[in-house]
Order: structure tokens, then C-alpha cells, then sequence
């Protein structure tokens, strides 16, 4: 027999159960629609927590200065530690596993005024780095530079939410804002993004002005040194040197102020990093949950394959027998039964695949066009992991499902095949 004659006879076999065999396709199908759908729900949440997260910074450290709780040669316990203005190049000098240490200080409700309106807004100073480092999206103009700090230009970058309210509808590149009593031009302006978290504030309602500026006309007051500043900010060089800089980071601030490296109260870190993977780890944990359920309706599926089957090997009992007497050999009844039932099993599950990206894509066209940076869900997103999952998942299920049957067939007698009797 050919390989299109065999094709073409186990064509006529299905249709001629076509009810047996659009529930046992509907099975499959769904077994495939189930993984699909539910690892590329966990995907969506996935990628969800990862977008949120960015809003607030890429993969960074936040190094907070506190109080000593352990006893280092002759200091006390208790004892403030203070972050100063140079912390940051000597820090970075000792971390090589961070690509980024930055310094910024910030003061809250200060007095801002433009032509056409005031208010009281924070008003906060870095380096450059920091808008890649807090993922601040530049809307129109530009972001301040290394010559604006080196000269400590009076320059501002206003966050989208400001920038509405110092001038409305009039435009607001090259124009003169007061922070209290000093003129800084307007050079830029921030796209507006949502935010799910923050240390000190959102982002769309800040003022963003060289570090040195900072630092000259803002200064921390009293009973603060005037070169303190509020916080670092590091970033790893990757995510496998992230324990390793946490720890240069921790260590070298201990030399620079004399504290125990192992006193966490000294220097607290919001590691937003360690957050994302503890994140991850539950979202992954979700996903192989959804697909074990899936995976086990596949396999469900599969079962019922081979029980059907093996109704229909014994429903066609005495064909097998006429088969058998006329010439065919147990290899050729073997073959039979086993393409009818892969064509079976991989029909249905490329008609799954079909239908279970189709709805992935139908949700995302409607419910997640735009999807908020504040959302922890993307949508669904099917993985090119999880489609070779499921095609790797049921070609197993339609080698079990067809073997048994199709051995059971090849092995009947040809004798007795011809003396039996549809349902004796």
C-alpha cells in the first residue's frame, strides 16, 4: 500500500465515525489550548510585573543611609551615618561589578513659579545617568548633560505632570521657572508614564536639575552637612554580577564611614532587583502550575485516543481478518492503525495551536492595545517554548495512544477475525 492510498483509506475510516472522532479531536485540542493559553498567561503576568517594575528604575539599588546597630573599634551603636556629595566616585572606585553609582538629593515642597502659574513641588538633582538609570523618557527638548553639571547650569527638566501645570496649554522649552529664588530654564520635559512605586515621589510631578545645581542652591539644612545627600543609586553591571556588587557597594561604604559591612540598619538597601526575581519565581511557579493542568487534559485526551481505538479495533474486528486473508501483513494492519491515529492526534492539535493563538491574539487586539506600564498583566503572550512544549508534549501522547491499538490490531488472528460476530 502506498503512502496516499494509506492516507486516503484512513481518511474514509475517520469520516465514516465522524462523531467518534470530533470528540476525540475536540480532546486533544483542548489539552493543546489549555497549555497555551495558560503558560502565555503566565508570560503576560511575566512581562506585566517586569514593565512595572522599569517604571520606577532598570534593575537598580537604592542605598539608604540610617543608624549603626553593631559596635565597630571605638564607636557606639546607634551612631548616624550620613551619605556625602564624593561617596559616590570612591564607592564606584571600589564596586567594578556596578556599572552605575549615582548620588541624588532632593527637596520637597519647594516654590515654583513660571509665568503663569506656582505651586510647591520636589525638585531633585543627580548625574545624567540617571534618566536611563530611572527610565525618564524624554517627552520634548533634552535631559541635562555632563557640561550642564560640570558648570552647574541652571537648567530644568520637568516631569510631564509639571510641566501641565506651570504652563498649560503655552509652550514650555526655553522658558524661565523659579525655584525659590532662582532662574532655571526649562530644557526639557519628561514623557508622562505611570508608576507603580516610589522612595520620595512620582516622577511626572518633580523638577530634575543637575546635581551640582543641586547641591549649590538646595542643600540639605541643618542639623545636615550641606554636602550630604539623601541616597545612592547603583546599578549592577549584569544580573549575575548583582550579589556581587551589593556587596562591594556595602563593604566599601563601610570603610568610608566606619561601620560594620554586615550592619544592614547602617545601610539599607531597597533591592529591586532581589523583588523582581522573588516575582518571577511566583509567576513561574504559576505557569507550571497552569501547564500541568494542561499538559494532564493533553494526556486525558490521549487516553481517550487509545480508547477509541481500541473500540474501533474491535469494531473492525473481521476487516482486520479479510485484511489479513487476502495478503496483508501484520506491519502493513500496524501501520494502518497507527497513521489513523497520529493523523487524529496532530490534526487536532494544530487545529488547538490555531484556535489557542487566535484568542491570544483576538485578546491582545482588544483588551491590551495599549497595555498601562502600570499593569502587572500584558496580555497573553504564547512563547515559541511553550508551542514546541505542546507539539513535543503530543507527539508523545499520539505515540502512546496509537501503539497499544495498533499492536492489538496487527495482532489479530485471521481465523478467528473471520468468525467474529459484530457485538457476540
Amino acid at each position: 500500500m502506498s503512502l496516499r492510498d494509506l492516507f486516503t483509506d484512513t481518511f474514509r475510516t475517520l469520516w465514516a465515525h465522524k462523531l467518534r472522532t470530533m470528540l476525540t479531536m475536540f480532546g486533544i485540542a483542548w489539552g493543546i489550548i489549555s497549555i497555551t493559553l495558560m503558560v502565555a498567561a503566565g508570560e503576560g503576568l511575566r512581562v506585566g510585573q517586569q514593565r512595572a517594575a522599569e517604571t520606577l528604575g532598570k534593575d537598580i539599588l537604592i542605598v539608604f543611609a540610617g543608624r549603626t546597630s553593631m559596635q565597630v573599634g571605638g564607636t557606639r551603636a546607634g551612631r548616624r551615618v550620613i551619605w556625602h556629595a564624593d561617596d559616590h566616585w570612591r564607592v564606584a572606585e571600589q564596586a567594578p561589578a556596578c556599572r552605575l553609582v549615582l548620588p541624588e538629593l532632593g527637596q520637597e515642597n519647594l516654590p515654583v513659579r513660571s509665568a503663569h502659574n506656582a505651586a510647591a513641588l520636589l525638585v531633585t538633582g543627580s548625574l545624567p545617568p540617571f534618566a536611563e538609570l530611572r527610565s525618564l523618557a524624554v517627552a520634548e527638548g533634552r535631559f541635562y548633560t555632563d557640561a550642564d553639571v560640570a558648570a552647574a547650569r541652571r537648567v530644568a527638566f520637568l516631569g510631564s505632570d509639571v510641566r501641565n501645570q506651570l504652563f498649560a496649554r503655552h509652550p514650555a522649552l526655553g522658558q524661565t521657572v523659579y525655584i525659590g529664588d532662582f532662574p532655571y530654564t526649562v530644557i526639557g520635559v519628561m514623557r508622562a508614564k505611570d508608576q507603580d512605586s516610589s522612595y520620595d515621589g512620582f516622577d511626572v510631578q518633580k523638577i530634575f536639575i543637575p546635581f551640582t545645581a543641586m547641591l549649590r542652591d538646595f542643600p540639605n539644612r541643618p542639623p545636615w552637612p550641606p554636602d550630604s545627600v539623601d541616597r545612592l543609586l547603583v546599578q549592577p553591571q549584569s544580573l549575575a554580577q548583582h550579589e556581587e556588587c551589593k556587596g562591594q557597594v556595602r563593604r566599601a561604604l563601610a570603610r568610608l564611614h566606619q561601620f560594620d559591612p554586615r550592619d544592614e540598619e547602617a545601610a539599607s538597601i531597597w533591592d529591586t532587583v532581589e523583588n523582581a526575581k522573588q516575582f518571577q519565581k511566583m509567576t513561574d511557579g504559576m505557569k507550571y502550575f497552569l501547564g500541568a493542568v494542561g499538559i494532564t487534559t493533553l494526556f486525558l485526551g490521549g487516553i481517550g485516543v487509545m480508547n477509541i481505538m481500541l473500540v474501533a479495533v474491535r469494531e473492525r474486528t473481521r476487516e482486520i481478518g479479510v485484511r489479513k486473508a487476502v495478503g496483508a501483513t501484520r506491519r502493513a494492519i500496524l501501520r494502518q492503525f497507527f497513521a489513523e491515529t497520529t493523523m487524529v492526534v496532530f490534526t487536532s492539535g494544530l487545529l488547538g495551536l490555531s484556535v489557542a493563538y487566535g484568542l491570544c491574539l483576538l485578546v491582545n487586539a482588544t483588551l491590551f492595545r495599549s497595555p498601562s506600564p502600570q499593569s502587572y498583566f500584558a496580555g497573553l503572550l504564547p512563547t515559541i517554548e511553550s508551542g514546541l512544549l505542546a507539539f513535543v508534549l503530543l507527539g508523545s501522547v499520539a505515540v502512546c495512544s496509537a501503539l497499544y491499538p495498533a499492536r492489538r490490531a496487527a495482532s489479530v488472528d485471521p481465523i478467528e477475525a473471520l468468525r467474529y460476530e459484530p457485538g457476540g
